[in-house]
């Protein structure tokens, strides 16, 4: 099938299956964090309130972009790893898939709400620098800048959460005047219909964010696996023809001639020159891809990557503001155009990984639940501090799935559940041996996932090789 061999077949479906495992796991791992509040404030019954969330989980994935699945595939240098042999490909991507899985296992089964963002971010980096190891290209390949934003929203995002929950519940107490909203769930009783529908509203928008911004992260994972193995294929949208982007091209070209260039700072001047030679070479494969005759599949991965060169270099180009308005808003939609031939995920992928992250919430979820509704404050959740949290954790997902930037939907939440006890009686009113655990786990995952993946990168390649 896709005219590979039948033991590098193999090595994509078990790739493919690793992706659906992890995503799979993302699903039961942070299931809590829509059904915690519901669960506990007898809102919705246990089955019913994993199936909903499981359902938005679901739709988040199918209909929430890919944007975060794009920041992900950009945090690997996929140019250096194609240009390699498959045994360090498959060793990196099964790197990467197994460190993730490890680390949220050991995690969900101590109870910890944990990131699989985090852990992501600490595979891919640990595996990239392993990667430079073994071709010696050294590390300023890296995409810093990529890692550098993913790993600021990560560190920043818990933060966010218990600062903003705090604010919103001071916001309830000055307009809410129902006392009821502020007491802790009666286990005898249901809580009113619009306490219902409130914390229902709650779970159903963190699921579909949670979906957005994490079920996107299996999407670029899968891409990753897809470009690797069969970059003639999925390097750039097969829906598109190459041959169609020299109009493109020519507008970009004229507005490449009216750069300032004094303004460009001196260390990225080689980038926007080579930016040029990516011009010129787009130009010359789509005039030989106008020739219906000849197979443009040999030709995509070179497109790829000078499009992502382009893309580079105007980034530095608006930056530097050497433009005159009209010409940069006629720069930015060519290479808005351009961008759509690279950022792309099929539809098959993102209903595979759809279907994970739904069924992975179905699955697994109590642990977590627990940990959240009792083990983070002393007291129970009241109405008000589970609709706090959700609002603020949806908030934040959805702006950050909006930015293209992954976030970590366990943190923001669980931040955001600490906020709310701490506004309801202080520091004192949280559990130290809890909170030292999340902490604990929140400052090992990227150190502890860089050694993992890294180590068993160079493991995975000596073996497979």
């Amino acid at each position: 099938m896709f005219g590979l061999e039948t033991s590098i077949f193999i090595l994509l479906v078990v790739c493919i299956l690793c992706a659906v495992i992890f995503e799979f796991i993302n699903g039961f791992h942070d299931t809590a964090n829509a059904v915690a509040t519901v669960i506990y404030t007898r809102s919705l019954k246990p089955r019913a309130a994993v199936v909903w969330s499981g359902i938005w989980n679901f739709l988040g994935v199918y209909l929430g972009g890919i944007t975060v699945a794009m920041a992900i595939m950009h945090l690997l240098p996929l140019d250096v790893l194609v240009e390699q042999s498959l045994s360090v490909s498959v060793s990196l991507i099964l790197t990467l898939l197994i460190t993730a899985i490890i680390w949220n296992i050991g995690t969900w089964y101590f109870g910890l709400p944990c990131s699989s963002s985090h852990t992501l971010l600490g595979s891919i980096f640990g595996a990239s620098l392993a990667l430079s190891f073994v071709t010696n290209t050294g590390i300023s390949h890296l995409p810093w800048g990529k890692i550098e934003d993913a790993g600021l929203s990560l560190l920043i995002s818990p933060v966010v959460g218990f600062s903003l929950a705090i604010g919103l519940m001071f916001l309830f107490k000055m307009f809410v005047k129902k006392k009821r909203f502020f007491a802790q769930a009666d286990s005898n009783k249901k809580p009113p219909f619009w306490v219902r529908l409130t914390l229902i509203l709650t779970c159903t928008s963190v699921s579909y964010a949670h979906g957005s911004n994490d079920g996107q992260k299996g999407a670029g994972l899968m891409m990753i696996i897809l470009i690797c193995f069969l970059p003639a294929k999925f390097a750039i949208d097969p829906s598109k023809n190459p041959a169609t982007m020299v109009g493109n091209v020519d507008h970009i070209a004229w507005a490449y001639n009216k750069v300032d260039f004094s303004k460009i700072p001196s260390d990225d001047t080689a980038l926007v020159n080579k930016s040029r030679q990516s011009l010129v070479r787009l130009k010359e494969i789509s005039t030989i891809l106008s020739n219906p005759e000849i197979d443009s599949h040999e030709y995509n991965f070179e497109i790829r990557k000078n499009i992502l060169t382009l893309e580079s270099a105007t980034k530095v180009i608006l930056k530097a503001n050497s433009l005159d308005s009209k010409v940069e808003k006629e720069l930015k939609r060519n290479i808005s155009h351009l961008k759509s031939y690279t950022e792309f995920v099929p539809w098959w992928v993102m209903l595979l990984v759809s279907v994970s992250l739904g069924l992975g919430t179905m699955i697994g979820w109590k642990r977590i639940v627990v940990t959240i509704g009792e083990k983070i404050g002393k007291t129970h959740l009241s109405y008000a501090q589970g609709a706090s949290a959700e609002i603020v954790a949806a908030s934040t997902i959805g702006i950050s799935t909006a930015l293209g930037l992954p976030v970590s939907t366990t943190h923001v939440l669980s931040s955001g559940i600490a906020g709310t006890m701490v506004y309801r009686g202080g520091f004192k009113n949280i559990q130290a041996d809890t909170v030292k655990s999340i902490l604990l786990a929140w400052l090992l995952t990227i150190p502890v996932s860089v050694i993992l993946s890294g180590g068993l990168f160079l493991l995975l390649n000596w073996i497979i090789k």
